[in-house]
């Protein structure tokens, strides 16, 4: 286990390497100029340019590529250009804010999708299978405001369950994950169908079933265990994309995350905040991978990790 999880360390520093710097890459190849933003437009080009070698700007890319590498070591995120704050306390501000929503969202759809997947499963080839499948692949395709923006009205607008947006109470997180929910069941619902049909077929659930046990006990005790290991990966994957890819959702719910946090700052050229939201929702990805790994051999003790 610990050479395991050294060399699981080593992978994950080269693969945080490896991001940092094709992010850094790119936003150094942006034609947008952060100095512009923050001198305003009626500054002058001195200006402008003062404030660019004040923020470095002006130096080579493997300068400060290689400065910001040495500030990163210390646990530096860098100061907002524009907020004028540490990135790692706008970041610390809005990560609780962004950890609820992806708790809940997580739940939601794993609520629905192995639901929808199970009994997609146990009914294959009948009509609710169909139906089922085609109600997973709508909610895989369907845009995440569109979706976000339909429950608003129905649920808040017109009925008048749940705030319009907001933070803060249990009434306030329902609508936000409950879209992430919907649109990442059908993902689920997918891989658990196609996992636990072929759970279904293998020699030792006909013998559960000659030996007379109940349907929902063989279902529970035998083929889920054995089914769930992909949907597991995927619940890995899932932490890191919601860190960075919930953009929408906290804007249309005005939730206070790190992904309306990431969206001002592109919008507004701020450089340190991007690359801070970018390497946090790495960070994110690589410990959900980590996490799925390790809980691997708990649901299937066949699994050995070396």
């Amino acid at each position: 286990m610990a050479i395991y999880l050294a060399r699981r360390l080593v992978q994950a520093v080269l693969i945080l390497l490896g991001v940092s710097l094709v992010t850094f890459a790119l936003l150094y190849l942006l034609p947008a100029d952060p100095a512009r933003q923050i001198a305003g437009r009626t500054a002058s080009a001195a200006q402008v340019a003062g404030i660019r070698a004040q923020l470095g700007l002006d130096q080579p890319f493997p300068v400060q590529y290689a400065r910001y590498l040495g500030r990163l070591v210390q646990g530096d995120l860098g100061r907002s250009y524009l907020q004028r704050s540490e990135v790692a306390e706008l970041i610390r501000a809005r990560l609780p804010a962004s950890l609820l929503l992806m708790l809940a969202a997580i739940l939601c759809e794993l609520a629905l999708g192995l639901t929808m997947g199970m009994l997609a499963a146990v009914r294959r080839g009948r009509s609710s299978d169909h139906a089922l499948m085609v109600a997973s692949f709508v909610t895989v395709s369907a845009p995440q405001f569109v979706v976000g923006l339909l429950l608003l009205y129905v649920f808040a607008v017109r009925l008048g369950w749940f705030p319009i947006g907001g933070y803060g109470t249990f009434a306030h997180l329902v609508l936000p994950a409950l879209t992430l929910g919907i649109l990442g069941a059908g993902w689920y619902a997918r891989m658990m169908r196609s996992s636990m049909v072929d759970v279904l077929r293998q020699d030792y659930m006909r013998t559960a079933r000659a030996k007379g046990l109940r349907r929902w006990t063989i279902l529970a005790r035998h083929a889920l265990p054995n089914a769930i290991l992909p949907v597991v990966a995927m619940i890995g994957i899932d932490i890191g994309l919601f860190m960075s890819g919930i953009v929408v959702v906290e804007s249309v719910f005005g939730w206070p995350g790190i992904g309306q946090l990431a969206w001002q700052a592109i919008q507004r050229v701020d450089l340190p905040v991007i690359m801070g939201v970018t390497l946090v929702s790495a960070v994110a990805i690589v410990l959900g991978n980590l996490l799925a790994d390790l809980v691997a051999p708990f649901v299937d003790p066949r699994i050995k990790l070396q």
